[in-house]
Protein backbone atom coordinates (compact mmCIF):
# COMPACT_ATOMS: atom_id res chain seq x y z
CA UNK A 1 0.00 0.00 0.00
CA UNK A 2 2.49 2.10 1.16
CA UNK A 3 4.47 1.95 -2.41
CA UNK A 4 1.05 2.65 -4.47
CA UNK A 5 0.92 6.26 -2.03
CA UNK A 6 4.55 6.46 -2.96
CA UNK A 7 3.57 6.46 -6.29
CA UNK A 8 1.10 8.90 -6.57
CA UNK A 9 3.25 11.37 -4.70
CA UNK A 10 5.95 10.98 -7.23
CA UNK A 11 2.85 11.55 -9.56
CA UNK A 12 2.48 15.02 -8.09
CA UNK A 13 -0.80 13.65 -6.48
CA UNK A 14 -1.36 13.83 -2.36
CA UNK A 15 -1.04 10.32 -0.93
CA UNK A 16 -3.50 10.55 0.79
CA UNK A 17 -7.65 11.25 0.91
CA UNK A 18 -8.82 14.81 1.60
CA UNK A 19 -11.09 13.68 4.20
CA UNK A 20 -7.91 12.25 6.19
CA UNK A 21 -5.96 15.40 5.56
CA UNK A 22 -9.36 17.60 6.76
CA UNK A 23 -8.85 15.21 10.11
CA UNK A 24 -5.42 15.40 10.31
CA UNK A 25 -5.65 19.42 9.97
CA UNK A 26 -8.11 19.92 12.69
CA UNK A 27 -6.46 17.82 15.15
CA UNK A 28 -4.01 20.06 14.60
CA UNK A 29 -5.48 23.62 14.63
CA UNK A 30 -6.83 21.84 18.70
CA UNK A 31 -3.21 20.99 19.74
CA UNK A 32 -2.76 24.22 18.58
CA UNK A 33 -5.59 26.63 20.48
CA UNK A 34 -4.71 24.23 23.38
CA UNK A 35 -1.23 24.99 24.05
CA UNK A 36 -0.95 28.60 22.37
CA UNK A 37 -2.47 30.65 25.37
CA UNK A 38 -0.08 28.85 28.00
CA UNK A 39 2.75 29.63 25.33
CA UNK A 40 1.43 33.46 25.31
CA UNK A 41 1.80 33.55 29.41
CA UNK A 42 4.91 31.98 29.18
CA UNK A 43 6.29 34.53 26.93
CA UNK A 44 5.29 37.26 29.14
CA UNK A 45 7.11 35.90 32.06
CA UNK A 46 10.23 35.51 29.42
CA UNK A 47 9.70 39.39 27.87
CA UNK A 48 9.51 40.77 32.45
CA UNK A 49 12.78 38.55 32.66
CA UNK A 50 14.84 39.37 29.64
CA UNK A 51 13.68 43.01 30.10
CA UNK A 52 15.23 43.12 33.64
CA UNK A 53 18.54 41.43 32.22
CA UNK A 54 18.86 43.72 29.76
CA UNK A 55 17.87 47.42 31.62
CA UNK A 56 21.11 46.55 33.74
CA UNK A 57 23.17 49.29 33.91
CA UNK A 58 25.82 47.32 33.68
CA UNK A 59 27.45 44.04 34.21
CA UNK A 60 31.13 42.92 36.03
CA UNK A 61 32.65 42.54 32.71
CA UNK A 62 31.46 45.95 32.27
CA UNK A 63 32.38 47.18 35.78
CA UNK A 64 35.74 46.15 34.78
CA UNK A 65 36.22 47.55 31.65
CA UNK A 66 35.20 50.81 33.28
CA UNK A 67 37.76 50.38 36.11
CA UNK A 68 40.50 49.53 33.61
CA UNK A 69 39.52 52.92 31.21
CA UNK A 70 39.49 54.80 34.58
CA UNK A 71 43.00 53.69 35.43
CA UNK A 72 44.11 54.43 31.92
CA UNK A 73 43.22 57.67 31.94
CA UNK A 74 44.25 58.19 35.56
CA UNK A 75 47.67 57.58 33.59
CA UNK A 76 47.21 59.75 30.75
CA UNK A 77 46.49 62.43 33.10
CA UNK A 78 49.83 61.98 35.47
CA UNK A 79 51.71 61.29 31.95
CA UNK A 80 50.63 64.97 30.83
CA UNK A 81 51.67 66.75 33.97
CA UNK A 82 55.34 66.29 33.03
CA UNK A 83 57.46 68.44 31.16
CA UNK A 84 56.12 69.22 27.70
CA UNK A 85 59.76 69.47 25.95
CA UNK A 86 60.46 65.60 26.72
CA UNK A 87 56.94 64.92 25.84
CA UNK A 88 56.98 61.76 23.67
CA UNK A 89 55.17 61.12 20.32
CA UNK A 90 51.59 60.75 20.43
CA UNK A 91 50.31 57.05 19.62
CA UNK A 92 48.14 56.93 16.94
CA UNK A 93 44.45 56.88 17.33
CA UNK A 94 43.36 53.49 18.61
CA UNK A 95 40.78 51.47 15.94
CA UNK A 96 36.80 51.94 16.40
CA UNK A 97 35.59 49.36 18.52
CA UNK A 98 33.21 46.88 16.66
CA UNK A 99 29.83 47.11 16.57
CA UNK A 100 27.65 45.76 19.55
CA UNK A 101 25.63 43.31 18.94
CA UNK A 102 21.39 43.68 18.71
CA UNK A 103 20.79 40.50 19.80
CA UNK A 104 22.87 38.94 22.71
CA UNK A 105 22.08 35.71 24.91
CA UNK A 106 19.01 34.58 24.71
CA UNK A 107 17.51 37.75 22.72
CA UNK A 108 19.73 35.69 19.79
CA UNK A 109 17.72 32.73 20.18
CA UNK A 110 14.67 34.99 20.39
CA UNK A 111 15.50 36.36 17.45
CA UNK A 112 16.50 33.32 15.47
CA UNK A 113 13.23 31.42 16.32
CA UNK A 114 11.04 34.82 14.95
CA UNK A 115 12.96 34.70 11.63
CA UNK A 116 12.69 30.86 11.22
CA UNK A 117 8.89 31.63 11.85
CA UNK A 118 8.84 34.18 9.23
CA UNK A 119 10.33 31.79 6.49
CA UNK A 120 7.70 29.27 6.74
CA UNK A 121 5.12 32.22 6.48
CA UNK A 122 6.58 33.18 3.40
CA UNK A 123 6.77 29.63 2.22
CA UNK A 124 3.34 28.36 3.23
CA UNK A 125 2.29 32.08 1.30
CA UNK A 126 4.32 31.95 -1.76
CA UNK A 127 2.43 28.48 -2.12
CA UNK A 128 -0.88 29.47 -1.87
CA UNK A 129 0.33 32.26 -4.36
CA UNK A 130 1.25 29.69 -6.86
CA UNK A 131 -1.68 27.64 -6.15
CA UNK A 132 -4.23 30.55 -6.86
CA UNK A 133 -2.37 31.18 -10.15
CA UNK A 134 -2.68 27.93 -11.22
CA UNK A 135 1.09 26.96 -11.16
CA UNK A 136 0.96 23.97 -8.95
CA UNK A 137 -2.11 21.67 -10.98
CA UNK A 138 -5.05 20.58 -9.24
CA UNK A 139 -5.09 22.00 -5.26
CA UNK A 140 -7.33 19.92 -3.42
CA UNK A 141 -9.15 22.29 -0.93
CA UNK A 142 -7.96 20.33 2.27
CA UNK A 143 -4.41 20.66 0.83
CA UNK A 144 -5.32 24.91 0.74
CA UNK A 145 -7.09 24.53 4.41
CA UNK A 146 -3.60 22.71 5.61
CA UNK A 147 -1.18 25.51 4.42
CA UNK A 148 -3.46 28.12 5.42
CA UNK A 149 -3.59 26.53 8.97
CA UNK A 150 0.07 26.27 9.39
CA UNK A 151 0.34 29.46 8.18
CA UNK A 152 -1.24 30.83 10.71
CA UNK A 153 0.00 29.11 13.29
CA UNK A 154 3.68 30.05 11.84
CA UNK A 155 2.42 33.93 11.98
CA UNK A 156 1.24 33.64 15.78
CA UNK A 157 4.51 31.63 17.08
CA UNK A 158 6.31 34.77 15.03
CA UNK A 159 3.95 37.66 15.98
CA UNK A 160 4.47 35.79 19.84
CA UNK A 161 8.67 35.72 19.56
CA UNK A 162 8.74 39.64 18.16
CA UNK A 163 6.52 40.58 21.47
CA UNK A 164 9.68 39.24 23.16
CA UNK A 165 12.16 41.41 21.21
CA UNK A 166 10.18 44.51 21.03
CA UNK A 167 9.70 44.44 25.24
CA UNK A 168 13.07 43.85 25.48
CA UNK A 169 13.97 47.09 24.04
CA UNK A 170 15.25 45.34 20.92
CA UNK A 171 13.85 46.02 16.32
CA UNK A 172 11.61 43.36 15.78
CA UNK A 173 12.04 41.36 13.08
CA UNK A 174 9.33 41.10 10.39
CA UNK A 175 11.69 39.37 7.64
CA UNK A 176 13.76 36.21 7.52
CA UNK A 177 17.33 37.08 7.90
CA UNK A 178 18.79 33.64 7.93
CA UNK A 179 21.37 32.15 5.71
CA UNK A 180 19.38 29.57 4.04
CA UNK A 181 16.70 32.02 2.76
CA UNK A 182 17.48 32.32 -0.37
CA UNK A 183 18.07 29.17 -1.02
CA UNK A 184 14.44 28.12 0.13
CA UNK A 185 12.58 30.86 -1.67
CA UNK A 186 14.30 29.83 -4.96
CA UNK A 187 13.71 26.30 -4.42
CA UNK A 188 10.13 27.42 -3.77
CA UNK A 189 9.82 29.56 -7.07
CA UNK A 190 10.52 26.03 -8.89
CA UNK A 191 8.13 23.96 -7.58
CA UNK A 192 5.57 23.00 -9.89
CA UNK A 193 3.31 20.51 -7.86
CA UNK A 194 1.65 19.67 -4.39
CA UNK A 195 4.31 17.64 -3.82
CA UNK A 196 6.82 19.84 -4.82
CA UNK A 197 5.64 22.36 -1.96
CA UNK A 198 5.21 19.65 0.40
CA UNK A 199 8.59 18.49 0.28
CA UNK A 200 10.15 22.16 0.78
CA UNK A 201 7.71 22.79 3.56
CA UNK A 202 8.89 19.36 5.53
CA UNK A 203 12.08 20.28 5.67
CA UNK A 204 11.44 23.53 6.95
CA UNK A 205 9.15 21.87 9.40
CA UNK A 206 11.88 18.93 9.79
CA UNK A 207 14.21 22.27 10.27
CA UNK A 208 12.10 24.08 13.08
CA UNK A 209 11.22 21.66 15.43
CA UNK A 210 14.82 20.72 15.58
CA UNK A 211 16.21 23.67 16.51
CA UNK A 212 13.27 24.23 18.63
CA UNK A 213 14.54 21.51 20.45
CA UNK A 214 18.50 22.49 20.57
CA UNK A 215 17.20 25.25 21.57
CA UNK A 216 15.18 24.03 24.86
CA UNK A 217 18.84 22.77 25.94
CA UNK A 218 20.87 25.76 25.04
CA UNK A 219 18.37 28.59 26.23
CA UNK A 220 19.31 29.33 30.15
CA UNK A 221 15.77 30.92 31.13
CA UNK A 222 13.29 28.74 32.09
CA UNK A 223 10.17 30.41 30.38
CA UNK A 224 12.02 30.35 27.08
CA UNK A 225 12.98 26.25 27.20
CA UNK A 226 8.93 26.11 28.14
CA UNK A 227 7.97 28.13 25.18
CA UNK A 228 10.20 26.18 22.61
CA UNK A 229 9.20 22.56 24.02
CA UNK A 230 5.56 23.41 23.54
CA UNK A 231 6.14 25.23 19.90
CA UNK A 232 8.17 22.02 19.10
CA UNK A 233 5.29 19.25 19.10
CA UNK A 234 3.55 21.78 16.85
CA UNK A 235 6.24 21.75 14.18
CA UNK A 236 6.85 18.18 14.56
CA UNK A 237 2.99 17.79 13.76
CA UNK A 238 3.39 19.70 10.66
CA UNK A 239 5.92 17.90 9.37
CA UNK A 240 4.01 14.32 10.04
CA UNK A 241 1.14 15.71 7.75
CA UNK A 242 3.22 16.46 5.28
CA UNK A 243 5.10 13.02 5.33
CA UNK A 244 1.26 11.43 4.90
CA UNK A 245 0.56 13.83 2.15
CA UNK A 246 3.81 12.44 0.69
CA UNK A 247 3.26 9.50 1.41
CA UNK A 248 5.85 8.80 3.74
CA UNK A 249 4.79 7.76 6.70
CA UNK A 250 6.68 8.77 9.35
CA UNK A 251 7.94 6.42 12.56
CA UNK A 252 7.40 7.82 16.08
CA UNK A 253 11.02 8.65 17.11
CA UNK A 254 12.04 8.42 20.79
CA UNK A 255 13.85 11.88 20.07
CA UNK A 256 14.10 14.73 17.73
CA UNK A 257 17.57 14.89 16.04
CA UNK A 258 19.20 18.00 15.82
CA UNK A 259 21.23 17.57 12.63
CA UNK A 260 18.91 20.17 10.48
CA UNK A 261 18.74 22.77 13.23
CA UNK A 262 19.88 26.07 12.71
CA UNK A 263 22.22 27.97 14.98
CA UNK A 264 22.35 31.56 16.35
CA UNK A 265 24.86 32.52 13.61
CA UNK A 266 22.78 31.37 11.07
CA UNK A 267 21.51 35.14 11.38
CA UNK A 268 22.45 37.69 8.90
CA UNK A 269 22.27 40.34 11.31
CA UNK A 270 23.60 41.37 14.52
Amino acid sequence: MSNIFGSRAKRGEMAISERELSQMTRELEELHESTFPQVRKTLEELTTSLGHVVSQPSTRRGFFLGAAGAAALGAAAACSGGSSSSSAPAAPPAAPPPPAETYTGDLKVVALATALENLAVTAYGTALKKAGAGELGTVPPAVATFVQTAMKQHTDHAQAWNAVLSKAGKPTINDAPLSITQDQVSMLSKAKSVADVAKLALNLEDIAAQTYTFATANVSDAGGIMTAATIQPVETMHAAILNFVLGQYPIPDSFIGISKTLKPDTLTVK
